[in-house]
């Protein structure tokens, strides 16, 4: 892409970018992320980057290595606050220097020990414990632990204490138990076996179900009330608080309990958008939305599930609970499907499809706006790049044969110049030298005589050559072009599930699969082109049954077209009426030497 391109790009996306709150990541020219950030305000903080002229080299440097931005839309800062965190953290990128320092937010640990521990850490081993967060702002960490801390006495002390130790009497107890901090474990001091029921309770209260303890703290503080202890009954009035506070309702939640994926649905006209918001770990840590074009008359209902099947693979989501804005026509029985009406359910749905009308949007301005040749050149250039092609493609031949059980056998090769179909470039071939159906013979003819043509006549070669099935047909191309031709030209091949739908492309000898996510505007392509020769194959063979299914004796006769046929066969109505017709009619038809001829060829060589 050169620069002004680039330059106009990224106008037309500065333009679209809506004034949320949410996360925007910036990408190079190869499509790596070289920048994550968040904001109150997408559209106001994006544009500050390329309205003003910044004193910081770095910031002027990253702006000039900008070729694409991205975003995701969320509910509020504090959202995008935990977003911005998890994209750092996974695709640590070049310019967010202040944060790949290593640190990250605090999370909450409780160790795989006999006898566990439950502290804060911002370093993630799982194989020593198991680990809930993270959390935005740290108070809420020290409130919880504090909380846990006071209500189960169990240890904080990080000695490696074992049932061996114990036994042998190896630790004595230390201040924290005399303060009635800590149950004296390391002892087995009188309430210890509870120890294992209060790690229980803990991480209860840690995922959010703290609905019972609540309620233990309730009753100790009405008690502690009538016993007139009101210093202690306000001192559990504030930890109720702070619980309560923590369990407050938000978009992204603190809790590890919370595991799920939201569906947001919109469409416009014949084109259908569906998008996923993954929430894992009380985060949302993935997002992403697709596009299918309305061919039939497909209900929603069945296009979100096949919305939802699609994302959750793109995803590798797991996870058994999903929200959606109305039930989908099938889905996976051991899916838990809810319609979110109210609550944390709700908020996330809102969430869900404000991202898809907002993508929606960005596609419809997009089109609208966007120069078609500078969109060929950006589709070609990503399917150069994702196939290590030597030169850009621009122009793409791509075949396919057509026949039944090796009647009326063609073939047909669309041609696409930057992206677009040249129609007046198409080739249509009827089979000549190849007896029953053999679709790899054929290619072969229809692909030699293709570019001997070309070779004849001095033409310039294609940059690409595609074949519309898998690996049979790509070696006959290549037996064609290389063996018999001595040319040297990419060849490709569309390799279909069991469904018969595009799922990988294929490129080089032997092939490497490159797949594509079905929203990639290559997939959009190559399946483009793949559906227009297949349709342009079946037409010229539907033409030419149909052509044959109607020969007409007339056909037979020289200087008889199809104008003449048709002239005829309206005057006279059949074969038969002409045969019986005078000479003196045929030339009042056809004039005196045209309808002497014509007479002459019909009595001699029709036969009744």
């Amino acid at each position: 892409m050169g620069l002004k391109e680039k330059d106009e790009h990224i106008a037309l996306l500065l333009k679209r970018i809506p004034e949320s709150p949410g996360v925007y990541q910036y990408f190079d020219q190869d499509g790596q992320i070289i920048y994550v950030g968040k904001a109150k305000n997408l559209h106001r903080r994006v544009n500050s980057y390329f309205n003003k002229d910044h004193q910081s080299s770095k910031t002027r440097q990253l702006v000039a290595h900008i070729a694409d931005i991205r975003y995701v839309v969320v509910d509020s800062e504090q959202d995008a606050f935990l977003l911005e965190n998890n994209l750092i953290k996974q695709y640590q990128p070049h310019y967010n220097i202040l944060l790949k320092d290593g640190k990250s937010y605090p999370s909450i640990c409780i160790t795989k020990e006999p006898y566990p521990r439950i502290f804060k850490t911002r370093t993630i081993n799982k194989k020593a414990g198991e680990y809930y967060g993270p959390y935005t702002f740290g108070y809420t960490v020290d409130t919880v632990l504090e909380l846990i801390h006071k209500i189960y006495p169990i240890r904080t002390c990080n000695i490696p204490l074992s049932r061996d130790s114990i036994e042998k009497n190896k630790i004595r107890v230390c201040l924290k138990y005399h303060l009635h901090n800590c149950c004296g474990i390391c002892e087995m001091r009188p309430g210890s076996e509870h120890y294992a029921e209060w790690i229980d309770q803990a991480r209860k209260l840690i995922k959010g179900d703290a609905h019972d303890i609540g309620r233990q703290l309730e009753e100790e503080m009405l008690m502690k009330s009538a016993e007139l202890k009101f210093e202690e009954a306000a001192e559990i009035k504030r930890k109720l608080e702070l619980l309560e506070q923590f369990k407050s309702k938000t978009i992204i939640t603190n809790s590890s309990a919370r595991d799920v994926d939201v569906f947001g649905y919109d469409e416009q006209d014949d084109r259908v958008y569906i998008s996923m918001l993954h929430v894992h770990n009380g985060c949302i840590v993935q997002g992403q939305t697709i596009e299918y074009r309305r061919k039939m008359e497909e209900d929603k209902e069945e296009l979100l599930a096949m919305g939802m099947m699609e994302l959750r693979s793109q995803l590798e989501s797991t996870t058994q609970d999903v929200i959606v804005p109305f039930i989908p026509e099938v889905f996976d029985e051991k899916l838990h499907v809810y319609i979110a009406t109210a609550g944390d359910r709700k908020k996330l749905l809102d969430l869900a499809m404000q991202n898809v009308r907002q993508y929606k949007m960005d596609r419809l301005k997009q089109e609208d706006k966007l120069n078609p040749e500078q969109r060929g050149v950006r589709i070609l250039t990503e399917l150069q790049q994702m196939m290590g092609l030597p030169t850009l493609p621009r122009w793409i031949d791509c075949f396919d044969n057509s026949n039944i059980q090796g009647t009326n056998a063609v073939a047909g090769c669309v041609v696409y110049r930057m992206a677009k179909p040249s129609k007046s470039d198409y080739k249509k071939f009827e089979i000549k030298t190849v007896e029953g159906a053999d679709d790899y013979a054929s290619m072969r003819e229809v692909v030699r005589r293709r570019y001997q043509h070309l070779i004849d006549e001095g033409g310039q070669m294609p940059d690409l050559i595609i074949a519309d099935g898998g690996l049979g047909q790509m070696h006959a191309i290549r037996e064609a072009v290389e063996d018999q031709l001595g040319l040297h030209i990419p060849i490709a091949g569309l390799k279909k599930n069991d469904k018969h739908r595009t799922q990988t492309l294929l490129y080089g000898f032997p092939p490497a699969e490159i797949s594509m996510p079905v929203t990639s505007e290559v997939f959009r392509l190559l399946t483009a082109i793949q559906d227009e020769v297949h349709r342009f194959a079946i037409s010229y063979h539907k033409a030419k049954r149909s052509k044959a299914q109607i020969h007409s004796q007339l056909d037979d006769l020289q200087g008889v077209g199809e104008i003449t046929k048709h002239k005829i066969l309206t005057h006279f109505g059949s074969v038969k009426r002409a045969k019986s017709a005078s000479l003196d009619e045929w030339k009042e038809l056809l004039g005196n030497r045209r309808g002497s001829i014509i007479y002459e060829q019909i009595q001699a060589k029709i036969s009744l």
